[in-house]
């Protein structure tokens, strides 16, 4: 276990931002979705258990509890890394069980992910599963039943749209901040945006945290404290603290791009990050009213 070490002063220290985590392989990813398929993951070499760990390791130090919404596939394969992100105070939450983007789903198909998912993360760590995120954010116009799915099956909260349009998902009508569809039970905790010159701009971290220089990731996320008043949402995956995975080179130029830049120093970025605002569960954040 790493000795906890010394933090700076965080930016806007009366703000709590939300630090979560997308808990799959390097090979279930979107990017990879047309030229690896499911079928052939159990031929690939695993590497989201130590890369998960080593992230563990740096909360940690930074004295950081998060939340990790892990597939159901993930869980079933790697048990013990489950009951330690439980252990060590975070909070297990439902990615779904083998990143199948919801709306190529229907309604029926959609329960039944959820239900398994929960089943498989609730029985390995003994916790309440409260949350979930949609794989690639893929809750939008298209499933309007979602929502009202995942309410109906117990969950508080789903942090699954993005209020943006982008060539991969997107919501950009969304309401940027947290709010309950239909004025249902269930809250939407969308992922972070800043709103510049009329338009929604990504500032919640993943590919756009590895691409772009620190302190822009910086600057938006103290944007959304400082202007908007908001705790900011901030989401990874293990893969991206992991420089020496396979690389897929028959993946189309830029997937690979957005796939494999800068891997080299997330875990940098990571710890500047960790030092320069302060972070807690969804949970903790967002349902603590």
């Amino acid at each position: 276990m790493n000795k906890a070490v010394e933090r700076s002063s965080p930016s806007h220290p009366d703000i709590i931002n939300a630090m979560s985590v997308d808990v799959e392989e390097f090979f279930q990813v979107g990017a990879f979705e047309t030229c690896i398929a499911k079928a052939d993951w159990d031929s690939f070499e695993s590497r989201v258990e130590r890369a998960t760990h080593d992230i563990l390791d740096l909360f940690d130090a930074y004295s950081v509890k998060a939340t990790f919404f892990c597939l159901g596939w993930v869980a079933e394969r790697h048990p013990s890394l489950v009951q330690r992100i439980v252990n060590n105070g975070h909070e297990l939450a439902s990615h779904g069980y083998d990143h199948a983007r919801v709306f190529t789903l229907d309604e029926r198909r959609f329960r039944e992910d959820v239900l398994k998912t929960q089943d498989i993360l609730s029985t390995i760590s003994g916790a309440p599963i409260k949350g979930y995120r949609a794989p690639s954010f893929s809750i939008d116009e298209r499933t309007p039943w979602a929502h009202g799915v995942l309410a109906e099956l117990g969950y508080q909260y789903s942090s699954s749209v993005y209020p943006v349009k982008t060539d991969h998902y997107g919501m950009p009508d969304a309401p940027r901040f947290a709010y309950r569809p239909d004025g249902g039970a269930l809250l939407e905790v969308p992922m972070t945006t800043v709103h510049l010159f009329n338009r929604q701009f990504p500032s919640s971290g993943g590919g756009y945290f590895r691409l772009l220089p620190y302190k822009v990731s910086k600057h938006l996320i103290s944007n959304v404290n400082e202007k908007d008043g908001q705790a900011a949402i901030f989401y990874m995956h293990p893969w991206e603290v992991d420089p020496g995975q396979p690389r897929q080179e028959r993946a189309p130029l830029k997937s690979r791009l957005r796939h494999y830049v800068n891997l080299h120093r997330t875990k940098m970025k990571l710890e500047r990050l960790l030092k320069d605002f302060r972070w807690g569960r969804m949970d903790d954040v967002f349902l603590s009213d």
